[in-house]
């Protein structure tokens, strides 16, 4: 009687002391056994090279089953282990298709307990509410811009003289990047922000369907724009070389705030500087880890990690290239007046060209540029009869 007393009150302490209270290991004593005993064996307690043992966990399980019915902690065990498991997909496509979680490890000084988990956090509590706030910091200050400037005119009348200044392969590789970039920054920031503002309006099921299409289009689009950005970049690389003019008209701001003319070459130093920061290397860093997150680059092992840092990459390259770009399209369409209506038809009115770049209107006086590089189209000669 008293040993069977001291073995019920030892299995009772080994169960309160586990972490996991009673769904921990323990298991009835066998009869006979010694209260010594019992505090050293532990059947269920996972070996070091329990990944070397392939019929450790089934064993572990069976024994756990009789005991504790459907407790199945070993599993759950193995799976936070990070230990590759078995999986129908071939490895050469999937390299981590055995392994269901991130391995659980706690970083020196973080509070993140896997990497999957760091990345969540990074995500949520940095690229989506500081992202976002930037983005609404630039809409702020290009409407309070324009409320207290208003557009840029030409001070004065038109002359009806019309210089070409983008010809027709120039306005077709800027408007199909166009055209590539709104769809593509549309659905980002559904895909980033909808739920926050859009799911509470639609409900989950049509705002499932949308951002589903959205991303196949982004997915689509993506290699789309990655190729008319490079014709743009070659289209226009030789006109937005940098110059002496640059450094003067940075120093006076382009005479945004003051009204001070800055004579200019075909592109001033601000659209010099969207060109080569937001054109070329954001937005060749928008590219390259869009292209990965696509999956479409040949000989690169595609793991949690990779896609992970990818994302966090194109996220805040595709911010800052949208901040950037926002400035573009203000000046593009409502900021300056004539300036939607050049990249439309090609032509520009000769007191335009004086008042917004007069270098590259006396370059076209001189004869250093000719004023007309698409030569006009043909007309077909009448042959019908005289008196038709």
């Amino acid at each position: 009687m008293i040993r069977s007393l001291l073995a019920t009150l030892a299995l009772s302490g080994a169960m309160l002391a586990s972490p996991a209270g009673f769904a921990a290991d323990a298991a009835q004593p066998p009869a006979g056994t010694s209260m010594g005993a019992i505090q050293s064996a532990n059947i269920f307690e996972v070996k070091p090279d329990a990944s070397q043992d392939p019929g450790y966990a089934d064993q572990t399980n069976a024994e756990r089953a009789k005991v504790q019915p459907g407790n199945n902690a070993p599993n759950w065990r193995l799976v936070n282990s990070g230990q590759p498991g078995y999986s129908s997909l071939p490895h050469s496509q999937a390299p981590e298709a055995g392994v269901l979680i991130q391995r659980f490890v706690q970083y020196p000084g973080s509070k993140y307990t896997s990497a999957g988990e760091a990345w969540r956090q990074v995500r949520n509590d940095w690229l989506i509410p500081y992202g976002g706030s930037l983005l609404l910091i630039v809409l702020v200050a290009i409407a309070l811009f324009y409320f207290t400037k208003g557009p840029l005119t030409v001070h004065g009348a038109e002359t009806g003289r019309k210089i070409e200044r983008f010809t027709y392969f120039e306005r077709a590789a800027h408007w199909v990047n166009a055209a590539a970039f709104v769809i593509l920054a549309i659905s980002g920031l559904i895909m980033a922000f909808g739920k926050f503002f859009l799911l509470p309006i639609m409900g989950s099921a049509l705002f499932g369907w949308m951002t589903w299409l959205l991303k196949t289009a982004h997915n689509f689009v993506g290699p789309l724009f990655a190729v008319s950005l490079v014709v743009v970049f070659l289209t226009f690389i030789r006109d937005n070389l940098p110059t002496r003019d640059d450094m003067v008209w940075l120093r006076k701001g382009g005479g945004l705030f003051n009204g001070q003319h800055v004579p200019t070459g075909r592109f001033n130093a601000g659209e010099k500087l969207v060109f080569w920061g937001g054109v070329l290397f954001l937005g060749f860093i928008v590219i390259g880890s869009g292209l990965v997150l696509d999956r479409v680059i040949p000989g690169l092992v595609y793991t949690r990690g990779t896609m992970q840092v990818a994302h966090m990459v194109h996220a805040v390259a595709t911010i800052l290239m949208m901040c950037m770009f926002l400035g573009h399209i203000y000046l593009g369409t409502l900021g300056m007046k004539g300036a939607y209506k050049a990249m439309k038809t090609g032509y520009v009115d000769e007191a335009w060209a004086r008042e917004h770049h007069e270098l590259w209107y006396n370059d076209i006086q001189a004869g250093k540029i000719p004023a007309q590089r698409t030569q006009p189209a043909q007309k077909k000669p009448d042959t019908r009869p005289a008196n038709a």
